[in-house]
């Protein structure tokens, strides 16, 4: 049997993926989204309308271009996260707590992966535990008090 290539939409969504801080960028699009969203709910679910209603939809809506600006320009991730978290942070007061924090929080969450991303890293080498270090030290010495 001849083994796949991956070609095709999906493949290559995966790379382009895998070549940026996805997660962090669409979690703080989202995050924005749901602000803008709860911008809209009925006067009777709105806590806060926020500081003469402009900072309400202006906050929200750099969240969503910000967090766009992550997945497509993924040179510039640290400064977009750094002004996505306090963008999300400031909504607390602008918009209704934050989207009910879940905006917040989503927004938050999206610009720390963002901010932690590293691009073309070598993975990790696992490091030997305590216990495999004495198991391993053990006869070793047991072999020099036999001489």
């Amino acid at each position: 049997m001849t083994e796949r290539t991956r070609t095709g939409p999906r493949a290559a969504f995966r790379r382009w993926r895998y070549r940026r801080p996805f997660w962090g960028g669409l979690l703080l699009a989202l995050g924005g989204g749901e602000i803008l969203l709860t911008e809209q709910a009925s006067l009777k679910v709105v806590l806060h309308i926020g500081m003469q209603g402009l900072a309400g939809y202006l906050l929200p809506t750099l969240m969503v271009l910000l967090g766009l600006l992550i997945l497509f320009n993924p040179a510039q991730r640290l400064f977009y996260s750094l002004t996505g978290v306090l963008l999300s942070l400031g909504t607390w007061l602008t918009s209704n707590l934050g989207g009910f924090f879940l905006g917040l929080l989503l927004g938050a969450t999206g610009s720390c992966l963002a901010f932690g991303w590293l691009p073309d890293q070598e993975p990790r080498r696992r490091r030997p535990r305590k216990a495999e270090l004495r198991t391993a030290a053990a006869p070793a010495a047991g072999a020099g008090e036999a001489t």
